[in-house]
């Protein structure tokens, strides 16, 4: 009591010479007795009254003194000392006046503490309101405050209502409850009403936050609502926050069920729903309709596209991600089909067609495949899925290999005009830097397929001061591991044995340490050595520069993608190992310009064919093979000698394949696969489809300055730069297309003040449009000003958009637009 007694007096004293102390009840003699204040004088009222001014007016006119008065103020006709009085401070010394004093609240605001006593108990409310009163407050301004304090906000309203919201999610009404004593909640319930619109005889805060999300989900439709535009701010702000998320869904989820969304949704056109994330039944909703309109073929991609593209701002976007980009790569993929012209006149334009756009169909359909396994919604996304692997099989794989197998079936060896041979790479390519004398790495991918190869191109080209580029080569034949392994190596004689395995200069192929021997029958004098991929990945820095520094030429091998697809138990994970193999391949190639590497090239041994669904029995070839001797038979090719011609089958003699010795080959048309006990049929290689024995070359190279950089984003406003309603619309327009050096730019757009004040909603935006139509990179967007924006009438207002600062909550400016803001004053929104 005394330390806050001596607090109160010592702020008086900092404005006034004079401080009256009077003590109405006659009962805090004793505090005033222990008052000892340095530079201050105490003197008590006992008529003297005269004998007091002279010596504190005349004879000590720059002393301190407190003046006591044992007892109320005298009446204005008796109080002899009324004109000091009124010119000098007063101190009260009850609680409520202490209270005052310590906030240094003048003596008008004393009805606003003594009707709130229960709020000002606590010491430490009263320091946090301490920290958000002003100078300038109203008692309405205070009142806020306190509700601000009880709720833990940070001092506006609706941070108050954000603050109930969280406590309502968490099933608490602490907040609430300590409005309530401390005799706040009538004010609270008529700010509520005049900043949102709410009303009720019986005002509850569930009911306010049912109302809230109903009006909101109303007026995002275009309807009618309880409440008005400043509650669809506050519910947008809050939705946004990512503090308020985990509150947000729980709410959401809640009262979905009770005002029934799952069923209104149903009614409604999809279009009229693109833009609303208020409840998750909404995107439960979008999907099903897209799917659904996709697998009649009753939507077209573009509208699928921007649908999916604008889903990417809804607050569920992160648990449907990959339902969304399913659905995407399906119409991709169903619009590539649809252009594509399957056909062909010679095996080269077979292949020329194939990369440059044909592979594009498998890549899109691995994509659509991969992300429809990691939705875990197969029911969902069933009857897209049996739209897209129906025209994957029938309408593109089938259909484009049963072409190339009409120009194979005229070949007399196998070669194609005009594209490198998989059993000239080392001399033609690798050992090209060796001539050089240049140091070259090898990372040989087993089954990096074109249409993979080309995305690791893609993202290896996103690094900074990295470039590439990919060509196509054409594998052995049969396209399978041990044959494919050996003709990417120096080679002499390749011959088959009866086992599969493959012999170069006499020398066995099959693992590392024969290939790091075969390796070394290449140019003379070169230092080699081959290793597994993961192995120089698990070295330290210093070792793997000491592999750059002590050898020529180095081959890695690198196996993600076959070690799955090649197991009955496995091969359905084929897409996600697709996946890894593309971020594998690109930290190693990081890995080895850090161990100073800087030629570096990526191939592959063959190719395959994958499709998602298990095949029937009527989907395998019904040739049977015969001949002299049956060697080995794969579920792609027969090995064998004095092999019959068989129908539904291309036979190779060893010298058309380029191979020694007298093992015969031969291999199902087009896509037909032979039956096998035991072994997988999704994943199948060793036969010649496109996709089996086209197979990439890329080309890495270390550049010396930086190359990487993000879109530019311009700001376009038509007219007067002129806000004069409560809303402003504008359009965001992304000057170039994302490519592999030009990246995506994430901003965060809102309309502030001069002194950095929000007055409206914020966007997170992301420009990642990759379309070289300029109108397909325009983002038409509007904002909403809140009540907030009052204060700002008649000044500058300006449009930013920040970027985040690395991973912080900090943010940059990026851009900004310089608006008047010049707007009628009104109790609600015009929209």
């Amino acid at each position: 009591m005394s330390d806050r007694i001596e607090a109160g007096l010592k702020r008086l004293f900092d404005e006034h010479r004079i401080v009256f102390w009077y003590d109405a009840a006659r009962d805090m003699r004793t505090e005033y007795e222990a008052v000892d204040l340095a530079d201050v004088e105490k003197v008590e009222i006992a008529n003297n009254e005269f004998g007091l001014k002279y010596r504190m007016l005349r004879q000590e006119p720059k002393q301190k003194f407190l003046v006591f008065n044992d007892g109320p103020v005298p009446e204005m006709t008796d109080n002899w000392l009324l004109d000091l009085h009124f010119a000098c401070g007063v101190f009260k010394a009850d609680q409520a006046a202490i209270w005052l004093a310590e906030l240094g609240l003048p003596v008008q605001f004393e009805d606003m503490v003594r009707d709130h006593l229960e709020f000002y108990r606590s010491k430490g409310r009263i320091e946090a309101l301490k920290q958000l009163i002003t100078p300038s407050d109203t008692k309405t301004d205070v009142l806020r405050r306190m509700l601000a304090v009880c709720t833990g906000a940070e001092g506006a309203l609706d941070t108050v209502i954000e603050a109930l919201l969280g406590e309502l999610a968490e099933g608490r009404d602490d907040a609430i409850r300590l409005m309530e004593r401390s005799g706040l909640t009538a004010f609270f319930w008529k700010q509520v009403e005049n900043a949102y619109g709410y009303a009720s005889n019986e005002p509850d805060f569930m009911d306010f936050a049912i109302t809230l999300f109903q009006s909101c989900y109303r007026r995002a439709l275009g309807e009618d609502s309880k409440l008005n535009g400043e509650a669809l701010l506050v519910f947008r702000r809050w939705k946004n926050n990512r503090l308020g998320a985990k509150a947000f869904e729980t709410l959401s989820g809640k009262y979905q069920e009770i005002l029934r969304i799952a069923d209104d949704v149903q009614d409604r056109d999809i279009k009229a729903l693109r833009a609303i994330d208020h409840f998750e039944a909404i995107d439960r909703q979008i999907i099903r309709s897209l799917v659904s309109e996709m697998a009649s073929q009753t939507v077209s991609s573009a509208d699928v596209l921007k649908i999916t593209r604008e889903r990417r701002q809804s607050h569920w976007y992160p648990t449907y991600e990959d339902i969304y980009r399913a659905i995407g790569y399906a119409t991709e993929f169903q619009q590539a089909l649809a252009e594509a012209n399957l056909t062909m006149t010679s095996p080269s334009e077979g292949v020329k067609r194939y990369v440059s756009h044909w592979f594009k169909i498998d890549q899109l359909y691995r994509k659509f495949i991969y992300h429809m396994q990691k939705t875990g919604q197969a029911s969902l996304l069933g009857a897209l899925f049996e739209s897209v692997e129906n025209r994957y099989t029938t309408n593109y794989l089938l259909a484009v290999n049963d072409a190339w197998q009409d120009q194979l079936a005229g070949l007399s060896e196998w070669k194609i005009s005009g594209f490198a041979q998989q059993a000239d790479f080392y001399m033609d390519q690798a050992a090209e830097f060796r001539r050089r004398d240049q140091k070259v790495v090898v990372i040989i991918s087993d089954a990096l397929r074109y249409e993979v190869a080309e995305e690791t191109l893609r993202e290896i080209r996103k690094l900074n001061r990295f470039d590439a580029e990919i060509k196509p080569m054409i594998s052995a034949l049969p396209s399978y591991t041990q044959l494919g392994m050996a003709s990417l190596l120096p080679n002499k004689d390749l011959t088959l044995s009866g086992d599969a395995n493959v012999t170069s200069f006499g020398m066995p192929t099959q693992g590392t340490p024969n290939r790091e021997k075969v390796l070394g029958m290449g140019r003379a004098g070169d230092r080699v050595k081959a290793m597994k991929a993961d192995d120089f990945m698990g070295l330290k820095a210093d070792d793997g520069k000491e592999i750059f520094r002590d050898h020529d030429i180095l081959y890695l091998y690198h196996n993600r993608i076959d070690i799955v697809g090649d197991k009955l138990a496995t091969e359905e994970r084929l897409t996600e190992a697709a996946e890894v193999a593309v971020e594998d391949l690109t930290k190693l190639v990081r890995k080895l310009t850090t161990a100073n590497f800087s030629n570096i090239l990526i191939t592959a041994d063959h190719g395959f064919i994958y499709q998602h669904r298990a095949l029937d029995e009527t989907d395998f070839s019904v040739a049977d093979p015969t001949g002299g001797e049956i060697l080995d038979t794969n579920r792609r090719f027969v090995l064998g000698r004095e092999l019959n011609e068989t129908a539904g089958m291309k036979k190779f003699r060893p010298d058309e394949l380029g191979l020694k010795g007298d093992i015969e080959v031969l291999i199902p048309n087009s896509i037909n696969r032979l039956r096998k006990k035991g072994a997988g049929s999704r994943f199948v290689h060793g036969g010649a489809t496109l996709q089996e024995v086209v197979i990439p070359v890329i080309r890495v190279g270390k550049r010396r300055e930086a190359d990487v950089e993000k879109v530019e984003v311009q700001i376009i406003v038509t007219g007067k730069s002129l806000i004069s309603s409560g809303q402003t619309a504008v359009t965001l327009y992304q000057t170039q297309a994302v490519s592999e050096k030009q990246q995506q730019r994430d901003v965060l757009a809102g309309i502030y003040t001069l002194d950095g004040t929000l007055i409206s909603d914020e966007h997170q935006l992301t420009f990642d449009y990759t379309s070289q139509n300029a109108r397909e990179r325009e983002l038409p967007l509007k904002f909403l000003l809140s009540r907030e924006a009052d204060r700002f009438n008649n000044q500058d207002v300006f449009l930013k958009l920040r970027e985040r600062i690395g991973k912080t909550s900090h943010y940059d400016d990026y851009s900004s637009h310089r608006f008047q803001l010049r707007r009628g004053i009104s109790t609600d929104f015009d929209f």
